[in-house]
């Protein structure tokens, strides 16, 4: 891959279970119902990953973790952006840094966004940022 610089995004959207913990930014929020997907339904990671994917020209969330991928059922946030970093290292690509923007009423992300912020930028390797903000009653 030449080394100009690429900008990717990345959009993802659940809804919410009834059953279960959310999994949302890498984290685990006990007290937010969780959001239904084929792996944790972690939206934020999910559009980090897409993000990332489409920078590097090396597909989507769901060519790289699709329904029809059994081993990828029930993957975790983290083990996402792990597999991403490594296509992204096989494919000699540098991650300068990244921002997530969540929209949503819950959870609420600002008593964790620091937290969030520090595992998503270890499981990448590179500073991530998050932004959020609610739905304004939409």
């Amino acid at each position: 891959m030449s080394s100009r610089l690429r900008v990717g995004a990345g959009v993802d959207a659940h809804r919410f279970g009834t059953e279960g913990i959310c999994a949302l930014a890498g984290l685990q929020w006990p007290d937010s119902k969780k959001l239904i997907g084929h792996s944790d339904g972690d939206v934020a990671v999910h559009a980090l990953c897409d993000a990332l994917l489409s920078a590097a020209s090396l597909g989507d969330v769901g060519k790289v973790f699709g329904i029809d991928r059994p081993e990828m059922k029930d993957a975790t946030g983290a083990s996402m952006i792990q597999h991403v970093r490594a296509m992204l290292e096989e494919n000699s690509v540098t991650v300068i840094n990244a921002t997530i923007a969540i929209v949503g009423n819950q959870p609420k992300i600002s008593p964790r966004r620091e937290e969030a912020e520090a595992t998503l930028s270890q499981l990448l390797g590179a500073p991530v940022t998050i932004a959020a903000t609610t739905t304004d009653g939409m």
